[in-house]
């Protein structure tokens, strides 16, 4: 069995798996590994463990531990985004391109500089591309990426009052659908239930397998069912509490009578759909 380490590059990023070469690795330490962007300084995520199964692709080997100049580097190369950020702000007004520059980032080797920008569509950043390259004299790469992916680079505070989500702990972005906000008895409210990117929240996915679980076992809204009280349609469910809303058929016109899940018997079961209309005014939120 392999042994293996797994190395962050960002805070909250994706853990890639490196060979250790023998080395002395602990959790939280930085060390030098070669990617496929060149050479890069990551900080250990994962010590040395043995994978139950061989990678489907050999694993790079570490180079070394980082030592105190190669963090002194780092922090150098910190500075140097900063400064690369202004001077990428003013190239992009000088060309007058409709985009929005999000981070800058140089691998550690200095072989590459990555600008990220947000855009509507697609840019033609080609002259961009050649005069940022005459000022760094270095290869740049313009890399368009998601509003997801901006709010978790940039971070900020959610409507919940907390530090985003994607920013401290989720290290991918998992697909968040309007049929998951209706299955959980959520108001179809784009601001109540997107988050500061303008997408649907991600947290929307955390309780989505209970409320699945509890939509298996209960009768859903429209379903007929029959009561101590006679037979009727649910007009209303809380799943939280098992308290069904009936509509009874013998009194149309009454007011809705209130029953458990456990005193009613279901004949025939609805399903939770979203209709096309549905499907249309909120398709832009359900974007990466």
């Amino acid at each position: 069995m392999p042994e293996v380490i797994g190395v962050r590059f960002k805070d909250v990023g994706k853990i890639y798996y490196f060979d250790p070469a023998g080395l002395p690795v602990r959790k939280d330490d930085f060390v030098i590994v070669e990617t496929a962007r060149g050479i890069e300084c990551g900080q250990v995520a994962m010590p040395v463990r043995s994978l139950a199964e061989d990678p489907s692709q050999p694993l790079k080997p570490l180079i070394r531990v980082a030592t105190p100049e190669d963090l002194k580097k780092v922090e150098e190369n910190r500075q140097k985004e900063t400064s690369a950020f202004e001077i990428c702000v003013k190239k992009i007004a000088e060309h007058r391109l409709d985009m929005k520059l999000v981070d800058v980032e140089y691998t550690f080797d200095n072989s590459k500089i990555l600008f990220y920008f947000t855009a509507d569509g697609r840019v033609d950043f080609r002259e961009l591309v050649k005069d940022l390259a005459s000022v760094f004299r270095t290869r740049i790469e313009l890399r368009q990426i998601g509003v997801r992916d901006e709010a978790k680079m940039l971070g900020g505070l959610g409507v919940c009052g907390r530090p985003f989500c994607c920013s401290t702990f989720l290290s991918g972005f998992q697909p968040v659908s309007i049929k998951m906000a209706k299955e959980q008895g959520l108001s179809l409210n784009p601001v109540k239930i997107s988050g500061t990117c303008g997408r649907l929240m991600c947290c929307l996915k955390y309780e989505q397998d209970a409320y699945s679980e509890l939509l298996r076992t209960m009768p859903k809204v429209n379903a007929i069912v029959m009561t101590p009280q006679g037979k009727g349609v649910v007009i209303d469910q809380n799943l939280l509490t098992g308290m069904l809303t009936v509509r009874l058929d013998k009194a149309r016109d009454a007011a809705p009578q209130v029953f458990h899940a456990k005193q009613i018997k279901l004949i025939k079961d609805a399903q939770i759909q979203v209709g096309r209309d549905e499907m249309e005014k909120f398709k832009s939120l359900e974007k990466n």
